[in-house]
């Protein structure tokens, strides 16, 4: 579905329990909703599902202007006021993350679960094309998603990227969100691989002591390890919801 708000056109998917409670699912860089639907899919019987493609990525279009990480939250506001979400549970891998980080701490959520988001430095920005199909290849069953991300994945990463998008990329990596992170107060996971290659567990145990109500997982993997352990993490995310 495409929603036209202010900022951009937006791709979306809605789906699930429309009497359960509404999760946010938020895609990292140079990915899409395809990334974050197994997610959705093991969650939709008992919750009402939220998928989108951010500005630049996937069928959304691409911002006219150089967008900083709070125009991503802007937008992110902007569907959660158009499709009338009360008080969502947001979960952002990576980039989607740090737009889930930047939008909670000003915004009424019911919680909120990072998977391998960085907050506090610049993470690699090796081709991700490369490494995210890498990873799926290796996940069980993962397969057909891997051939189908090929078009989608990194497509916008910054070697392939347009200009205006290659100033987003550095806008985004370059942003602290210390002082983000310090304003959440609603109960937050995080999940982390130990193979992690993007995001270190200093990182991540920083965000969790800076937090308020933060539990900090850590799992087999890579920067991928949501997917890499997805039956755990679904089993993870069941109890903490």
């Amino acid at each position: 579905m495409k929603l036209k708000l202010k900022s951009a056109e937006i791709n979306y998917i809605q789906y699930g329990n429309e009497k359960g409670k509404d999760i946010l699912l938020l895609h990292g860089w140079g990915q899409n909703i395809e990334m974050m639907k197994p997610v959705g899919d093991a969650l939709a019987t008992s919750y009402h599902i939220t998928i989108l493609d951010f500005p630049g990525f996937g069928e959304s279009s691409e911002p006219e202007e150089s967008f900083t990480i709070e125009d991503y939250a802007k937008v992110v506001e902007e569907l959660v006021e158009e499709l009338k979400i009360k008080k969502p549970i947001i979960m952002g891998h990576s980039f989607g993350g740090r737009v889930a980080i930047c939008y909670s701490a000003y915004h009424n959520i019911e919680k909120l679960v990072l998977f391998a988001s960085p907050c506090f430095k610049v993470y690699n920005s090796e081709n991700l094309k490369v490494k995210t199909l890498k990873a799926l290849k290796k996940l069980p069953g993962m397969e057909n998603l891997a051939e189908k991300m090929k078009k989608y994945i990194g497509s916008r990463d910054y070697k392939a990227a347009s200009p205006n998008m290659r100033k987003i990329f550095v806008n985004i990596v370059n942003k602290d969100l210390g002082g983000y992170v310090q304003d959440i107060e609603e109960p937050t996971l995080i999940i982390w691989g130990e193979n992690d290659q993007e995001v270190t567990y200093e990182e991540e145990k920083m965000i969790e002591n800076a937090m308020a109500d933060a539990a900090l997982i850590t799992l087999p993997g890579s920067h991928y390890a949501y997917l890499e352990n997805l039956p755990q993490v679904v089993k993870i995310l069941e109890s903490f919801l």
